[in-house]
C-alpha cells in the first residue's frame, strides 16, 4: 500500500545520521573502540576472552585463550575428556556457581537436570506442537515466556529461586528444541510428528541425539556434541546477547523475560547464525573449486571471495576472523581436534582437510589482499562448528538453537551477577540527539 511506501521511506530518511557526527561527539558506535577492541562497560568474574595484549596503546597478537570462572577451557576440556566422561554438566555447575564441582556436587545437580528436563503437563501440546512456527529459535523464545506462566515463583529474585530458574532452563532447553524441530517439520515439511522422551542417565549430549536421532548414534558423536556445548556456554559479559542479558537484567525483570531477550540477540544472523555462513560459503567452494588439493586453485577462489567477485560478493570469508581472538580461537582448535576423528568415522576427510587448508590460507589471502596493516586474523569457531553439526546429521534449523542450549547456561550465570552484585545499578547508556529542532504546524498547514 503508498501509506507503507510512505511511511518506509520517511523512516528511513529520518533514521539515517552523517557518520562524521559520531567522530564528532566521540560516540563508539558499537561500543567498539578506535582499534576495534570493546569499550569496558562493566566487571565480571565469569567468563575471560583473551586474545591478545594491549601494549603502550597497540595491539600485540597471541594466542587465544578463553576462562570459565578462572580455569581454562582447554583444561577443563582436558580434564573431563581424559576421563572419558562428557562435561557440560560440570561446565554449568562452574559457570552457575563458580566453582568445580566435587563427585557428590556433580551428581547432584546432574540428578536435578533430569528431573527438570520433563516439561509442564500439556505444554509441550498447548505450547510447543499446536503453536508451530518456521524458525525454531523463536519457538524457543515463545516456550521461555510461555514456562513463566508455569512457574509459580517467576518473579522471584533471590539468589536460591534464580538457581532453581537457570536449573530448569538449562535442562528444558533441548527438550523444547527438539520438540519444536519435529512439530515445524510435521506442520511445514509434511514429515512424520516424533517425539522422544528424554531418558534417565543420558547426559545432555546424548539425551538431546536421542531425542532427534534414537538410539542411531555413536560415542564419538556424542562427545563431539558435548565438546561443541562446553565451548559455546560462556564468551564474556560483551557478547551481544549475555550483554543483552545483563541490560534487561538490570531493570529486575524476572528471569524469562531476560532469557527470552537473549534468544532474541542470539538469533541474528551477525551473531548466532555465522556458521550457516560458513556451510553456504563452503558448499560454493565445493562446487567452483575442482582440485580440493591444489592450493592454488583454492587461494585463487578465496582472492575472488575477497575481491566480491565470488559466493556472495561480500568480500567476506566467513568464519575467518573474530572481534578479540587473533592468532588462535582455542574453541576452533579444540573442535578441530575432534572434528578429524568424526570426518574419518564419516568418509568425509577429504572434506575436513579442505576445511583445514582454507583456514591455513584464508589468512595468507587477507594478508596479501588488505596489505602490511592488515588485522590479524584465525579461524574463529563458526568455521569447524556447521560442518561438525553437519557430520552429526543435525538439520541446519537446529544450527542456532543448539549455541542457545549451550549458551542458557552462561546467560543464566550473568543474570544472576547481575541481579545479585552489590554495585548493580540498571543499565542506562546516552544517546545524543542531533535533529533540529522544528516548531509545530497546525495540521490544516500542513
Amino acid at each position: 500500500m503508498a501509506i507503507f511506501e510512505k511511511l518506509a521511506k520517511d523512516a528511513v530518511a529520518s533514521s539515517d545520521i552523517e557518520k562524521s557526527l559520531f567522530d564528532q561527539f566521540s560516540v563508539k558506535r558499537g561500543l567498539r573502540n578506535a582499534d576495534f577492541s570493546g569499550v569496558l562497560v562493566g566487571l565480571t568474574t565469569i567468563g575471560d576472552v583473551e586474545g591478545y595484549d594491549k601494549v603502550d596503546g597497540k595491539l600485540i597478537p597471541k594466542e587465544g585463550k578463553l576462562f570459565y570462572r578462572g580455569v581454562e577451557l582447554k583444561e577443563l576440556a582436558k580434564g573431563f575428556q581424559s576421563a572419558g566422561r562428557h562435561g557440560f554438566e560440570e561446565t554449568a555447575y562452574l559457570l552457575l556457581s563458580g566453582q568445580l564441582p566435587s563427585v557428590e556436587q556433580l551428581n547432584a545437580f546432574t540428578a536435578e537436570l533430569e528431573l527438570e528436563r520433563h516439561l509442564p503437563p500439556f505444554f509441550s501440546k498447548n505450547m510447543i506442537l499446536s503453536l508451530r512456527g518456521r524458525d525454531i529459535m523463536n519457538m524457543l523464545a515463545r516456550s521461555v515466556l510461555g514456562l513463566y506462566t508455569a512457574d509459580e515463583k517467576a518473579e522471584d529474585l533471590s539468589p536460591e529461586n534464580l538457581i532453581q530458574q537457570s536449573i530448569s532452563l538449562i535442562a528444558k532447553f533441548p527438550v523444547i528444541v527438539a520438540y519444536s524441530y519435529f512439530g515445524m517439520r510435521h506442520s511445514y515439511q509434511k514429515k512424520s510428528l516424533v517425539i522422544r522422551h528424554p531418558q534417565p542417565h543420558l547426559s545432555t549430549a546424548e539425551n538431546f541425539l536421542y531425542m532427534l536421532k534414537g538410539d542411531n548414534y555413536t560415542k564419538l558423536e556424542a562427545d563431539l556434541l558435548d565438546l561443541s556445548l562446553v565451548i559455546h556456554a560462556e564468551h564474556g559479559g560483551g557478547n551481544n546477547s549475555s550483554f543483552t542479558t545483563r541490560v534487561v537484567s538490570s531493570a529486575q525483570t524476572d528471569t524469562y523475560s531476560a532469557i527470552a531477550a537473549a534468544l532474541g540477540s542470539l538469533k541474528g544472523g551477525l551473531h548466532g547464525g555465522a556458521n550457516l555462513k560458513v556451510m553456504d560459503m563452503m558448499e560454493n567452494i565445493k562446487a567452483n573449486v575442482k582440485d580440493w588439493r591444489n592450493e592454488k586453485e583454492i587461494k585463487a577462489y578465496l582472492q575472488k571471495i575477497l575481491k566480491k567477485e565470488a559466493f556472495d560478493n561480500t568480500g567476506k570469508i566467513y568464519g575467518i576472523g573474530h572481534a578479540i581472538y587473533t592468532n588462535s580461537d582455542p574453541r576452533a582448535v579444540l573442535l578441530k581436534e575432534k572434528a578429524e576423528a568424526l570426518a574419518i568415522e564419516k568418509g568425509r576427510l577429504d572434506e575436513f582437510h579442505l576445511y583445514a587448508a582454507i583456514e591455513r590460507l584464508a589468512p595468507q589471502v587477507f594478508y596479501e589482499f588488505k596489505g602490511a596493516n592488515a588485522k590479524v586474523i584465525c579461524a574463529n569457531v563458526d568455521f569447524y562448528s556447521g560442518f561438525v553439526y553437519d557430520c552429526l546429521e543435525i538439520p541446519k534449523e537446529i544450527y542456532t538453537p543448539i549455541f542457545a542450549v549451550s549458551r542458557i547456561a552462561g546467560w543464566c550465570a550473568h543474570r544472576i551477577e547481575e541481579v545479585t552484585f552489590s554495585s548493580r545499578r540498571i543499565i542506562r547508556p546516552a544517546y545524543k540527539n542531533v535533529s533540529e529542532r522544528i516548531d509545530y504546524t497546525e495540521l490544516d498547514n500542513r
